[in-house]
């Protein structure tokens, strides 16, 4: 036990944890960053989301190691994905594509990938 008004030992680890994960957070968003969306199949469920990791990102859904949507609804396939210079911008573009309608990215992934086939081989040349 400690005194009223004193700090645990243990506290400046944490703290100098929380500054690590505040820095590394801003840091981040200066980095570049992706917007991707999976399907569970052709005209099936979708999910959009951002990363500055795609390759990580990609295997954590699929090997469900993120509880979830992805793993409830089996949504796996990589059909769409796109780059930024920034995070932010990543971020601000998923938070757009959201917004759409359904039918609005469909379109999207057929501009790019017609036959919805996985995409994911584009991950082994980041």
């Amino acid at each position: 036990m400690t005194k009223a008004g004193t700090v645990p030992a243990s506290t400046p680890i944490v703290t100098t944890r929380l500054v690590r994960v505040v820095h590394f957070a801003a840091s981040s968003l200066h980095e570049g960053g992706y917007v991707y969306i999976l399907a569970s199949k052709k005209n099936g469920t979708l999910y959009t989301g951002v990363t500055s990791n795609p390759s990580r990102r990609w295997f954590e859904h699929q090997h469900s190691l993120t509880p979830g949507f992805t793993s409830r609804y089996g949504v796996k396939t990589l059909v769409w994905i796109e780059q930024h210079d920034l995070v932010v911008a990543a971020i601000r573009r998923e938070k757009e594509i959201n917004r759409w309608p359904r039918q609005w990215k469909v379109n999207l992934i057929e501009a790019a990938n017609p036959e919805w086939k996985d995409v994911s081989d584009w991950l082994l040349g980041i």
